[in-house]
């Protein structure tokens, strides 16, 4: 498929994991990307996409730093002419009990996930609605946003807020044809696993490496665990023309672990 030939993608968070994954697809279905990523290696995880034939740009940004996110997205304009989807994916988590949990590792977690969010989407939104041609913004979550889990209130909290946000942005710009969604993944197979599974199976348990996480996926009616792809055959959809008339919402992708 080429469905978005000639469209311009922007992925944060891009360089690994999810966010790869989604600008492996956006690339294989014919669009221009630039992934961002406040890891330097980011510009060789664009090259690696770049050489299958793809149109791939990396770009070292901190999505907390009005400036830098400028930045970003006039690299996008400067390069492809405009950006016509916007996923705001990049994200960090900590876990620690609520007596050890520092007002830095509170704060950091809510700079990333919640106002990394919004100013990538501000800048999105102005260079959309200067283009007059609309967009999509697709915003991740977590199924953290549906249901807090232990030891991670600040992740929590800041998941929660990109549904809010996600809620209010869509109203706003509902008539300039853009529309914003999230998404919520639930376990996927990332860079993540390892550090969640070394950390909370120490805090939960006397679990041996690996087996915190398999003994979640069990919980999972597909009993597997997520992996990339699967969530961006998701992200895909909701910024393509089949989910023109879908705004505001925020989608579960985690095999039926949250039903809601």
């Amino acid at each position: 498929m080429a469905r978005f030939a000639g469209k311009t993608v922007v992925i944060t968070g891009g360089n690994k994991g999810i966010g790869y994954a989604m600008a492996e697809r956006f690339a294989a279905e014919g669009a221009n990307v630039v992934i961002a990523s406040v890891e330097a290696h980011v510009t060789d995880a664009a090259r690696a996409l770049d050489a299958t034939g793809a149109s791939v740009k990396g770009f070292v940004c901190n999505v907390t730093d009005k400036e830098q996110v400028q930045a970003l997205y006039a690299f996008a304009e400067k390069e492809f002419g405009g950006v016509d989807v916007s996923i705001q994916n990049a994200g960090i988590i900590t876990i620690a009990k609520v007596e050890d949990l520092t007002e830095q590792e509170w704060d950091a977690t809510m700079e990333v996930n919640t106002k990394g969010v919004f100013l990538c989407c501000q800048e999105a939104i102005r260079l959309m609605r200067k283009s007059g041609n609309g967009g999509a913004l697709v915003n991740t979550a977590s199924g953290q946003a549906r249901a807090g889990f232990i030891y991670t209130p600040h992740y929590a909290a800041s998941k929660f807020g990109v549904v809010g946000l996600t809620q209010s942005l869509a109203k706003e710009v509902a008539l300039d044809g853009i529309t914003v969604n999230a998404i919520c993944p639930g376990i996927i197979r990332t860079d993540m696993w390892d550090y969640n599974d070394r950390v909370w199976g120490k805090m939960l348990g006397d679990f041996a490496p690996g087996a915190l996480m398999e003994s979640w996926v069990q919980n999972i009616p597909m009993k597997r665990a997520g992996e990339g792809r699967d969530v961006a055959g998701l992200v895909a959809f909701l910024a393509s023309a089949d989910a023109a008339y879908i705004t505001g919402q925020t989608i579960n992708v985690d095999g039926g672990l949250i039903m809601s």
